[in-house]
């Protein structure tokens, strides 16, 4: 980088015992606020712990920032334990508490509770962090092959859901396919509270057009897939050749994963912004009450349906259907299935899968008996 808090700690471990204060006007430069520093001062802290800011993740060791000086440190093994067993390890964009050893190496051994925190479900289940202590989330998607409505309702649902604030971007305006009628077709399926800007990445004017979330302290995450231009759009924010760029594949439209690790950079502005690997999939970790409240004016229409519980499918008096895009409602319902699926047990899992193959098996007798003329 340019320029519940765990109470897990280790204090038989031998530390240097040299305060060193924290700047905190630096601190602020790259993000720390009231409530992360109430946190802070509600912890009993050694003279010798420093807080710091997580700028980037790899497998065994963590690049931590002081607002002036980075530092290599890791995770002591009991607060790692911890955070595996709570599902939430350390990410991009977190504020740890951290100490020097006497060999000069950094160990972390707090975390600073998050006040907002992004991350997604993998296949088996387990929870997979892309960053935290996120203001706004620059939702990312290309004017060409990569133009996907359906994507980019589910991202904004998902970030909103986190209490992110969600801006839609979108990229490539200067070799974009029917770029009025995309801009027209997103304006009328998303919310109007939802700003949405188009651009050209590599252009200058890309930062005073986002100009609005790029304020001293603000931390920013671009989200989107492979190729949708996140890392031409940070070189540009950033003013500086930071992260590598490709090309994307001529037949599809599809990028390379030039961005191999999250990480985080200042601006020229003071904001900070976290880029990120192209998401292929991003699985809900929220639950369907919060999802449901970011497709507000389905919500707000379902209030007026004949039945509470309507589903808004086929049922009567049901005042959403007809008057919500087809394909918007059909994008909700398929995210509510989604979250009920990664909220069951796995007991909850196998149950479900059983009654699915008891009524395939039915099926398939039940087509066996019309070929055989049984039926």
């Amino acid at each position: 980088m340019d320029t519940n808090s765990s109470n897990t700690d280790s204090s038989n471990t031998h530390f240097s015992t040299t305060s060193t204060n924290n700047d905190y006007a630096a601190l602020a430069r790259i993000g720390l606020n009231t409530h992360l520093m109430a946190q802070w001062h509600a912890l009993e802290t050694n003279p010798a712990d420093r807080l710091f800011r997580v700028v980037e993740v790899q497998r065994n060791w963590l690049q931590l920032h002081d607002g002036t000086t980075e530092h290599v440190a890791r995770v002591f093994p009991a607060l790692a334990d911890a955070l595996y067993g709570a599902g939430t390890a350390l990410a991009v964009g977190d504020w740890v508490s951290a100490r020097c050893h006497e060999q000069g190496e950094w160990w972390i051994h707090r975390q600073i509770t998050p006040f907002t925190h992004l991350a997604r479900r993998a296949n088996d289940g387990r929870r997979q962090p892309l960053a935290s202590n996120i203001d706004t989330a620059l939702l990312v998607m290309g004017l060409d092959h990569d133009y996907n409505p359906r994507r980019m309702e589910r991202y904004l649902a998902l970030v909103e859901a986190a209490g992110v604030f969600g801006v839609v971007v979108l990229s490539k305006a200067d070799i974009g396919t029917d770029v009025e009628g995309r801009l027209a077709e997103l304006h009328q399926r998303l919310p109007r509270r939802v700003p949405i800007h188009v651009i050209n990445g590599q252009s200058p004017e890309a930062a005073l057009e986002l100009s609005p979330w790029l304020g001293a302290g603000q931390t920013l995450v671009l989200l989107g897939s492979s190729g949708a231009g996140k890392s031409t759009l940070t070189n540009t924010l950033l003013e500086a050749a930071i992260q590598q760029t490709g090309d994307v594949r001529r037949g599809d439209g599809r990028g390379r994963h030039t961005t191999t690790a999250r990480s985080l950079h200042l601006c020229p502005g003071g904001a900070c912004i976290i880029d990120t690997p192209g998401l292929r999939t991003w699985r809900p970790d929220v639950d369907a009450d919060s999802v449901a409240a970011t497709f507000d004016d389905i919500e707000a229409l379902a209030q007026h349906c004949h039945f509470r519980d309507c589903h808004h499918d086929d049922e009567p008096g049901c005042a959403v259907r007809g008057q919500i895009d087809a394909d918007r409602l059909l994008n909700y319902h398929k995210l509510q299935r989604e979250i009920a699926r990664s909220q069951q047990t796995p007991l909850e899992r196998k149950a479900m899968q059983a009654k699915w193959k008891v009524i395939g098996k039915a099926g398939h007798a039940r087509s066996q008996d019309k070929r055989s003329g049984n039926w």
